[in-house]
């Protein structure tokens, strides 16, 4: 068992849908969570909230192919492919009707998946990802998106890229070995091909918006209030389109699963003990999480 600050975590691969997949999995419970690496990052993103989440869920984290050091296959970087992969990562954990998380990148594809997959996941947490038409992205990341090309940022040296978006981290203390982790995982050319992923955004994210009011999977969004890479109308715009949902701002940027795990934390696992039940509406936020009014609150007046 490989242990990250005093945090077991045990790290594996095993084969799915073909490819080589790294993974974690906690102790074994009633309920269970798939949890999708955030990017430009790895599963070990989730270690500051591993062992609260675990307490009374069964978790399984996986890093996406083509991000962390899962293998790549290039037709599953985007949003609509990569939903329907985490399905199949489910049926082969056997994850009967889980919850997930899928923070940043995990975003979009965890929506496509509830959305083209009615009943198969039991709730979503997603947030920090890209979702709003017209794209309302930070400078850097929409760059990576409308540039015609990616040859320029072939020259770079990848661990700069990485190490330049980790610099958003504002209050976390990033652990060295899970820095390195970071870095390492997209060495080569992984960080370049990884970029795909978002520039299929400005084709699939019209796609998923037509499909969000058919979503009845409850959907907790949990984002940051200074967000500078995706900043927080992409929540706002989730949450005033999906039928169940829940948004609350964190006093934090990007990266609020490091920056203030405690409160996203505590914010899904009430989530999980019965909040993605209730209605959106009657959800309360946590202190120090902001709930945004929306013109669905306004019509449920």
């Amino acid at each position: 068992m490989t242990t990250w600050l005093n945090t077991p975590i045990q790290m594996q691969f095993r084969v799915i849908d073909g490819l080589s997949v790294r993974f974690a999995e906690s102790e074994d419970r009633d309920d269970h969570a798939l949890l999708l690496s955030p990017w430009p990052e790895s599963l070990l993103a989730f270690v500051p909230t591993w062992a609260r989440l675990a307490e009374h869920t069964h978790l399984v984290a996986i890093d996406l192919p083509g991000f962390g050091r899962s293998q790549r296959r290039d037709e599953l970087l985007s949003p609509r492919a990569m939903g329907d992969f985490l399905v199949r990562a489910a049926d082969a954990f056997g994850l009967d009707n889980p919850h997930v998380v899928g923070p940043d990148v995990g975003t979009a594809a965890a929506l496509f998946a509830a959305a083209l997959h009615p009943g198969r996941l039991r709730s979503l947490v997603v947030g920090s990802g890209g979702a709003a038409v017209p794209l309302q992205l930070g400078s850097v990341l929409k760059d990576w998106v409308d540039t015609p090309d990616l040859n320029s940022f072939r020259s770079t040296e990848p661990r700069r890229i990485v190490a330049g978006a980790l610099a958003a981290i504002e209050r976390y203390r990033l652990p060295e070995a899970v820095r390195e982790d970071y870095l390492s995982c997209y060495e080569g050319d992984r960080m370049v091909e990884s970029m795909h992923y978002v520039r299929a955004y400005p084709a699939e994210l019209p796609v998923l918006r037509d499909l969000l009011p058919q979503i009845q999977t409850p959907v907790q969004i949990i984002a940051g209030r200074h967000d500078q890479a995706v900043p927080p109308v992409n929540a706002e715009f989730l949450d005033q389109r999906l039928p169940n949902s829940k948004l609350d701002l964190l006093d934090a940027g990007h990266f609020t699963w490091e920056d203030a795990a405690d409160d996203y934390a505590a914010l899904v696992t009430r989530w999980w003990s019965g909040g993605y039940a209730a209605s959106a509406t009657t959800s309360q936020p946590l202190p120090g999480a902001s709930r945004v009014p929306t013109e669905k609150d306004l019509a449920h007046g």
